[in-house]
């Protein structure tokens, strides 16, 4: 990329025409980041260490709009020009988010002590994808505000730009809303285990300081056995066992421990999630809101009489479904929010609405299951896209499964679960398995375009805070590249083989930053560049 390198003594490196509010911080931060980090590559860059003339003083950052906010689509791309001569680079954007994307790209390019950036430089840069996220489950095990806040600054060191917030579940409810405080007293782990307003303000700021968008999801009518502390007379088979003794599995009354649902036919029902949603959109500026609606388990609703009677009278489970939606979908839009649904609310095979009542404009759906053959089916039906296909995407894989008293382990040595790990979504998915993935394949040019992007998911059965960053990373950065540039060359061929190296070097450097990702490879192959690589294809 350059043919020498300036020695910066950066005493004004970074210098904006106009003082935006949120720009601002990042100013600081990155600036003291430049200043200090002095990354030392695993591999010294192929540049020649000819001092430029004078050396490289300022990085003038010129930003067109200083008002858009951080929505979805908003305007990411920057060009950043480093001069073969002079003391000042220039960082050009359209918007605060993306000089704040060029910033993080600059960074990067400083190393050494003392500091040193390639000069000779042009950079022109977007996104592929408008959406690229990580979504955390802080339901089944609680996070540290610190943890949230940690992992939001390694997505912005990532380039992503969506923390998608999956506060409550069966679990525990850990939100503390004003208008029901009971939710979080009776639903979560106790008090040390709570989010406040003021948490969530301090995260929502947190993340728009760093250009990434904080998306919550309040997880219903499935997943809400956690609200039953509060109001029991809300929720279907609460505390019951989940997979009775002598039943089938379709007979379930959830797909893994913690059992629970709202209720359609109480009134009360919608007065409570009434209030949990005009409180959360209170906290949350975010023109999305995610509304869950995955994984009806008809046993659940069966256990309760009412539902029975609804049921003997010639109702069905999808009806009960639709009254749900046709009661809350209409009031999550009247407050200016675009309505994020887990796909299951249209593509269950069991419990779901007519498409009649989802109007495309107004929602999303995020698809997990079946791959690229979901996508197709989402799309055709002309609604946008969110990908998180589990055989792709999902990072808790591969770790087993958290039932106790479970006969699936107990098997020959020869056979039983081995494949999977005894885990639904086995194997583990490696960084190579979500880096090759293409969200869009299968898909006209005009299905294409209504994918948003992707999201790998961290469910937290067997996470906490002690595993946080490696379950994470490095393999959100795998999909943070395909998301923002792609995981093909200009030939349209897998470029597999280069990330390797390049998602390596990005490791150790988030390592230093205080990010515990885990390691790729044996050190030994980085100082040894190509000798850990293979000639051979596997078949």
């Amino acid at each position: 990329m350059a043919s020498s390198t300036g020695h910066s003594s950066l005493p004004n490196l970074l210098h904006l025409l106009s003082q935006p509010p949120l720009l601002s911080p990042a100013v600081k931060r990155y600036l003291l980041q430049i200043l200090t980090e002095h990354h030392r590559p695993l591999v010294d860059p192929a540049v020649n260490l000819v001092n430029s003339s004078p050396s490289l003083q300022t990085l003038a950052i010129i930003v067109a709009d200083l008002t858009a906010p951080l929505h979805h689509g908003v305007n990411e791309s920057y060009s950043l020009s480093i001069p073969s001569t002079g003391p000042t680079a220039n960082l050009t954007a359209e918007t605060v988010w993306g000089a704040m994307r060029g910033l993080e790209t600059f960074s990067q390019l400083v190393w050494g002590d003392p500091s040193r950036v390639p000069v000779g430089l042009y950079i022109w840069d977007f996104p592929l994808f408008a959406h690229r996220g990580v979504m955390l489950d802080t339901s089944r095990n609680y996070y540290e505000v610190e943890d949230l806040l940690r992992t939001i600054g390694a997505m912005s060191a990532n380039k992503l730009n969506v923390f998608h917030w999956h506060i409550t579940d069966s679990h525990s409810f850990p939100l503390v809303l004003p208008s029901v405080p009971e939710l979080a007293a009776k639903g979560s782990y106790g008090p040390r285990m709570q989010y406040s307003p003021a948490d969530v303000a301090a995260i929502v700021r947190f993340g728009l300081e760093h250009g990434v968008r904080v998306l919550p999801e309040i997880d219903s009518p499935g997943h809400t056995g956690s609200w039953a502390g509060a109001y029991p007379n809300i929720v279907t088979c609460a505390n019951m066992f989940w997979w009775p003794a002598g039943s089938e599995w379709a007979d379930r009354l959830a797909s893994e421990p913690g059992a629970g649902h709202l209720n359609p036919l109480n009134p009360k029902t919608y007065e409570v999630l009434k209030n949990v949603i005009a409180d959360t959109v209170t906290l949350f500026p975010e023109p999305f809101y995610h509304a869950g609606a995955d994984e009806i388990i008809p046993g659940c609703w069966k256990a309760d009489p009412a539902i029975q009677s609804f049921l003997s009278d010639n109702g069905t489970l999808s009806q009960l479904l639709e009254n749900f939606v046709n009661s809350t979908f209409p009031y999550i839009v009247s407050l200016n929010r675009t309505v994020v649904y887990w796909e299951d609310i249209l593509l269950d095979d069991n419990v779901k609405v007519n498409a009649s009542i989802l109007p495309p404009e107004h929602t999303i759906l995020q698809t997990w299951n079946n791959g690229p053959n979901n996508t197709k089916l989402i799309v055709s039906a002309g609604y946008r896209a969110i990908v998180s296909s589990s055989e792709f995407y999902y990072l808790d894989c591969g770790h087993g499964d958290f039932l106790g008293n479970d006969s699936q382990y107990d098997q020959p040595p020869t056979g039983g679960s081995a494949g999977n790990g005894g885990s639904w979504c086995g194997p583990f998915k490696t960084w190579q398995t979500i880096y090759n993935y293409d969200i869009t394949y299968g898909l006209s040019q005009e299905e294409s375009k209504l994918v948003l992007g992707g999201e790998v998911a961290l469910w937290s059965e067997q996470a906490d805070p002690t595993v946080l960053d490696a379950r994470i990373w490095p393999r959100a950065s795998a999909m943070a590249e395909t998301l923002w540039s792609g995981n093909r060359d200009e030939t349209g061929m897998k470029r597999y083989a280069g990330a390797m190296d390049r998602l390596n070097e990005w490791r150790y450097r988030m390592v230093s930053r205080g990010i515990h990702a885990e390691p790729l490879q044996p050190l030994w192959c980085i100082r040894n560049p190509g000798m850990c690589n293979t000639v051979h294809p596997f078949v």
